[in-house]
């Protein structure tokens, strides 16, 4: 392994990374574009802001998150020493809230009034729409119509907290068209509105800006790890959409070459597609690099660059892009990655519930699947941490016909027809 500053590369001020990356826009949006990058690039360096920052991750947000011992699960798989990173004990319930956070004051800072976002799963909605909230800002959100319906509760939380929800009817209905939403909006919105981009994908300085905001996941498993056992981790697993959880957990150990990072994108019904439709949402099996929604990064794209429809269980890994970061890391074989299929996903949902008595998002049982196979291959003086990116309570309507009795099922079927 190369002695490459990773760390240094990732937040750079011209967001390329290799081959990836990149500002591609339409014409209208760089000036919006170039004084975002300004306004970040300034913030960054400013001691109020950071601190102004830091006072919400404790005060309002609830960091740090805990990291505990998986005792159960180690001793039912063998081999490595299970830790989970508990993301989903922060405020709104996931890893999405840091980034919010940041991007809510850099919105202040730079005199908007007005937030746009996309979500996928709900949780970056929900986060968006709590700070808009604290902040007094109108809020307005897009998501795909196959997600606003399977993703209902979040739906319902956005709304309570004053946000407008919008579903998109184009396209395959899913995390993508919602990106192309709020891309449609800001164009005719460009003065007032701050486009609060919820991963690490998009056109610079997106990527650049939210790994910065998420890195704070790593630097606490780095003292937490160390605080507990001597050592950092030789294997930190995570779950890639976007890759905003991934960079954030991985982010601190970037250039600690024995450490084992390893991504987990959404295998679905299994690694098979069509010329328009895949049955997985996994980039780096079938995908292939295009420029699509400001970014130079792997897509899965047929053979005139339109975007494939994906499919995950998880509405956060259901996503035909990644983030270009992701991409670089990955070419430079710094990040090992892999998949998850939807089955041994709702295994793993299963097994982490029963025993750690932790009930995670779809999205992150993709990382606990992974850490499933791999702990028995691995000797007992070795760590793996677990990023569990967030809670699963937003995924009950996806949970409960795999799960629940019939009782429960039938109130389903008789008071939330709607859903069905």
């Amino acid at each position: 392994m190369s002695q490459t500053n990773y760390r240094q590369i990732l937040l750079n001020k011209t967001g390329r990374f290799g081959d990836f990356g990149g500002c591609y826009v339409p014409e209208m949006l760089m000036p919006v574009m170039q004084n975002l990058q300004k306004a970040f690039f300034e913030a960054k360096e400013d001691e109020g802001f950071l601190q102004d920052l830091k006072d919400l991750y404790e005060h309002y947000a609830g960091r740090s998150t805990p990291l505990f011992c998986a005792k159960n699960l180690t001793e039912q798989l063998g081999g490595a020493k299970i830790y989970i990173k508990n993301e989903g004990l922060n405020h709104t319930g996931a890893h999405k809230m840091n980034h919010c956070l940041g991007q809510i004051l850099l919105a202040k800072r730079m005199g908007k009034t007005r937030i746009i976002a996309e979500t996928g799963a709900g949780q970056h909605g929900v986060a968006t729409a709590t700070v808009c909230a604290k902040f007094g800002m109108k809020c307005c959100i897009y998501m795909g119509r196959k997600d606003y319906e399977r993703q209902r509760p979040n739906v319902f939380w956005m709304e309570r907290l004053g946000a407008e929800v919008v579903p998109v009817e184009e396209g395959g209905q899913s995390l993508r068209d919602a990106v192309n939403a709020g891309l449609r909006d800001l164009l005719q919105n460009p003065h007032d509105t701050h486009y609060l981009l919820g991963t690490v994908c998009g056109p610079h300085p997106y990527p650049v800006m939210n790994t910065f905001f998420q890195k704070i996941i790593s630097e606490e498993i780095r003292d937490q790890m160390t605080n507990r056992t001597g050592n950092i981790p030789d294997v930190v697993i995570a779950c890639v959409g976007g890759g905003s959880n991934a960079m954030g957990s991985f982010f601190d150990f970037f250039d600690d070459a024995n450490v084992q990072l390893i991504g987990v994108e959404g295998g679905g019904k299994g690694i098979t597609e069509t010329e328009k439709e895949c049955d997985h949402a996994a980039r780096f099996q079938t995908g292939s690099v295009g420029v699509v929604e400001g970014m130079k990064t792997y897509f899965l794209q047929d053979k005139d660059g339109q975007l494939k429809n994906t499919h995950s269980i998880s509405a956060g890994l259901d996503y035909s892009g990644v983030g270009p970061q992701i991409s670089y890391l990955q070419n430079e074989g710094r990040i090992q990655m892999t998949y998850a299929t939807d089955e041994k996903v709702l295994e793993a949902y299963d097994l982490l519930a029963r025993t750690e008595g932790v009930i995670a998002a779809m999205e992150s049982c993709h990382a606990v699947a992974e850490a499933i196979r791999l702990a028995p291959t691995l000797s007992s003086d070795k760590s793996i941490v677990i990023h569990v990116s967030g809670r699963g309570d937003k995924d009950l309507f996806i949970t409960a016909p795999k799960f629940a009795n019939d009782d429960f099922n039938q109130y389903l079927r008789s008071h939330l027809k709607q859903y069905e």
